[in-house]
């Protein structure tokens, strides 16, 4: 009895560090992440309730059993007892646990309930992701975009220190107001992927064809990263998500801004469609463009990967077939990893990374395509 009420005495006096562990589980990964929603931290005190009734469950247990085999041990002169059907221990071993699951039940119900409660949201973005990417689209507003890993290929290879942030920046992050119901609808352009962001207590896989739904409501403003959790592929490690809450006004102006780039980089389009690029122009976007876009599979020398990717360098429809080559990189290639790149790049983007790759590596075939050439290819003309 007196070892039981030392380890109970003991699991007492460990409160305080326990505590104290559930509130640096912020700057640490130890613990689930308290995060910044009220779903978060709702989640976080269901895990804490969980955590210590299997801490008492385990005091109790362990406790007993080592009282029996120290205080009945054959070397004190203990004898074993012999008995059965004792009803009372049926009946309480039976209860008891039942109680216990039941006052973890209902907690757990009512959290899982209020994590699928989609209804009345101030706005919806719609996810989706792709090899090795999130597009986000909002569907309240004329924006979207796509949103690519920035960390430098560098760092990656090693060449460079890896930074604080090492495979969790973007180029261009989800941007959500502060007090606001944001849903998400999440799918898939290819693969199953998983879009994760742990402050939030969101995590819904994306899966191709089918849609998913999930919501936040954040109450602080401030940057907040995840990735995807689901293996997607050779490169599933380079699949960030970052996600800027903004306060409402803040959240407001950048969504006007937004609109505004969207407007004129149509018009820039239209202007760009009665225009040619010089071959120089043409070469220096492109090569900026395939490094930036088409290396990951290709290679920044062309030659992709054999057996995985294909080369471009030397290929067939690099040195002859003009209209396949625009074609594949405008509708991708079904049941491959090649995906389509007409909502990615601007129609003289493509023009300039085709122009590119038909002339860098020794392919040299002079070919110059410009923006009307794509867009003659969108238009089915």
């Amino acid at each position: 009895m007196k070892l039981l009420q030392f380890a109970i005495g003991t699991l007492l006096s460990s409160a305080p560090l326990l505590a104290l562990a559930t509130s640096a589980s912020e700057r640490s990964d130890l613990n689930l992440r308290p995060g910044v929603t009220d779903i978060s931290q709702q989640v976080h005190g269901l895990h804490m309730m969980m955590f210590y009734i299997c801490v008492a469950i385990a005091v109790v247990v362990f406790g007993l059993m080592f009282y029996s085999m120290i205080r009945h041990r054959k070397s004190k002169g203990a004898k074993p007892a012999n008995f059965h059907d004792n009803v009372k221990v049926e009946i309480a071993w039976t209860v008891v646990p039942f109680l216990i699951l039941i006052a973890m039940a209902v907690p757990a119900a009512n959290t899982l309930i209020d994590m699928e409660d989609v209804s009345k949201p101030d706005l919806t973005v719609l996810v989706t992701g792709s090899q090795w990417k999130w597009h986000y689209k909002y569907m309240d507003n004329d924006v979207e975009f796509f949103s690519l890993l920035a960390t430098q290929r560098e760092q990656i290879e090693n060449k460079f220190t890896k930074g604080e942030n090492y495979l969790l920046e973007v180029d261009r992050p989800l941007v959500i107001p502060t007090g606001q119901k944001v849903r998400f609808l999440i799918t898939s352009d290819d693969v199953i992927h998983s879009w994760w962001v742990p402050d939030f207590a969101v995590k819904k896989d994306a899966n191709p064809g089918f849609i998913n739904e999930a919501w936040t409501n954040v109450n602080e403003p401030g940057v907040y990263r995840g990735q995807c959790a689901e293996l997607c592929g050779k490169d599933h490690g380079f699949m960030p998500i970052v996600v800027i809450a903004k306060d409402p006004d803040d959240y407001n102006a950048w969504i006007a801004e937004q609109e505004a780039i969207a407007q004129r980089a149509a018009e820039e389009e239209q202007r760009l469609l009665a225009m040619s690029m010089s071959m120089e122009e043409l070469m220096s976007t492109g090569k900026g463009i395939h490094d930036s876009v088409c290396a990951a599979c290709h290679m920044p020398n062309g030659e992709g990967l054999p057996g995985v990717f294909p080369s471009i360098k030397g290929s067939q429809i690099a040195l002859e077939d003009q209209q396949a080559h625009i074609e594949i990189i405008v509708y991708g290639s079904a049941g491959t990893a090649m995906q389509s790149f007409a909502k990615q790049l601007t129609m003289s983007e493509i023009a300039a990374v085709i122009t590119y790759q038909r002339n860098a590596w020794g392919n040299n075939t002079g070919d110059m395509v410009q923006a009307k050439d794509i867009n003659a290819v969108m238009n089915g003309n």
